[in-house]
């Protein structure tokens, strides 16, 4: 159900994406820090909406499907904005690279194992890769507007390059699950062999 509270705070997280992306054009410290804000609000929902959704017994398909898209939808357009306003700059852009090259492929084969029946858990690993990658972004987002103090800029750079580290484990572990599916399914039209008998090969 659409109005359910879990799937209402996995729009909230879509829905503030505008919000965020407009504070990055504000030159000025409190938009920096209010859109570190909504951005850890909306990582907080992550965890809250699964976990009452299960609680509640209010798990559903509108759900499973919106809740990695929020996610995804979220950290790319942190990760293109902190491009763009020259916060993330030099070769740690190829750390931002990597993410999104990794959840494009993770929601191709997503994708393409839902159709075999076939789900992907989520391992412990990409767990803490999602945290220190959220902690990073927020480190970022707010960038020479913090305390003279914390150096935010270069915490949240060491972050992202941490989380792209996990993120090539992690979606190597992904991709080698999907093709051994993929290996696994017969070439379309190919006839099965009769229970009991071995297909032969050539």
């Amino acid at each position: 159900m659409l109005t359910s509270l879990p799937n209402i705070l996995t729009l909230s997280r879509i829905a503030i994406i505008p919000l965020v992306v407009g504070l990055f054009y504000v030159p000025e410290a409190w938009a920096a820090w209010t859109a570190m804000g909504l951005f850890a609000a909306a990582c907080i929902t992550d965890y809250f909406d699964g976990y009452l959704a299960r609680i509640w017994a209010q798990e559903s398909v509108i759900g499973r499907f919106l809740d990695p898209i929020a996610d995804k939808l979220l950290v790319s357009a942190v990760l293109i904005m902190l491009v763009a306003m020259a916060r993330l700059t030099g070769v740690s852009v190829l750390a931002a690279v990597v993410i999104l090259l990794r959840e494009v492929l993770v929601s191709g084969l997503r994708e393409y194992l839902a159709g075999l029946n076939v789900g992907v858990p989520v391992t412990r690993l990409a767990k803490w890769k999602t945290t220190i990658q959220m902690v990073a972004l927020g480190f970022l987002i707010v960038g020479d507007y913090g305390p003279p103090e914390i150096p935010s800029t270069i915490i949240g750079t060491l972050g992202l390059w941490v989380a792209a580290l996990l993120t090539f484990v992690t979606g190597w572990d992904y991709t080698r699950v999907g093709i051994s599916h993929m290996m696994a399914v017969p070439p379309r039209g190919a006839a099965s062999p009769p229970p009991g008998k071995p297909a032969q090969s050539a």
